[in-house]
């Protein structure tokens, strides 16, 4: 099942194999039928770890073969014949048989590093920190983490789809990194959209999670946004050029 995380209501395609569910449920109205606050969740904790609060509950709550997550306005698409689509079932399906990992085109940063577009727009010592408690919990990962933070193109939205025996493996490693994390943080100071550290680490980290997997196989696919398809799709194919420059 692949799960479209939303905090309010939408209108998105019907999509056999897709099903939303409302992050960030936790004491408020409940809008759709899933939510993030049933079974073992942290839904409390959606302020700061915006769709990871779906992940946690993916991961805890689904035995699904395949499993997957996208955005309520981002959705993969795909290109089977001559016009691009949002990725359908079957298709899912079938990419899956020769492929472990579903995963958007990376995003370009020409200019700036990972470590250095972090630093410019959240504080660099969070991203540190994760440093810190991988070294510390599985230094095995260190040489790739460092090697991420110096790269220019990375995987962004916390958007994949996999089966779900690969999920629950990054699935726990992934939180037990942010839950130490957020053990030695204080964000009290911090604006509201620097409180959503966790899901902007998240980011960095499953970059690093894949480059030490260096044995998956990967599918990088589109990603656009919704509500701004034509520019997305403009842009799509200026990422293209971006990318060939930059390897």
């Amino acid at each position: 099942m692949i799960y479209i995380a939303t905090h309010k209501k939408v209108s998105v395609p019907s999509i056999s194999g897709y099903k939303l569910i409302q992050v960030g449920a936790a004491g408020k109205e409940k809008i759709y039928q899933i939510t993030d606050d049933t079974g073992d969740n942290i839904s409390k904790k959606n302020p700061n770890y915006s769709e990871l609060t779906a992940i946690y509950w993916m991961w805890k709550n689904v035995s699904d073969d395949i499993i997957g997550l996208v955005h309520y306005r981002r959705f993969f698409f795909y290109n089977r014949t001559t016009k691009l689509h949002i990725l359908k079932q079957e298709e899912i399906v079938s990419l899956l048989k020769d492929y472990d990992l579903i995963v958007p085109k990376k995003t370009v940063m020409l200019r700036k590093s990972i470590k250095e577009n972090y630093a410019e727009k959240h504080h660099i010592e969070d991203l540190m920190k994760c440093r810190e408690i991988i070294a510390q919990k599985y230094p095995q990962y260190l040489k790739e983490f460092d090697e991420v933070l110096d790269e220019h193109s990375y995987y962004a939205f916390n958007m994949f789809i996999s089966s779900n025996q690969l999920f629950q493996k990054y699935a726990e490693w992934l939180f037990d990194i942010l839950f130490e994390v957020e053990k030695e943080t204080d964000i009290s100071s911090y604006d509201a959209y620097n409180k959503r550290i966790y899901g902007f680490l998240s980011e960095r980290l499953f970059n690093v999670w894949i480059k030490h997997h260096n044995k998956l196989s990967i599918k990088e696919l589109p990603v656009f946004n919704l509500e701004k398809k034509n520019h997305q799709l403009i842009r799509f194919f200026i990422d293209d050029v971006k990318r060939i420059l930059v390897h």
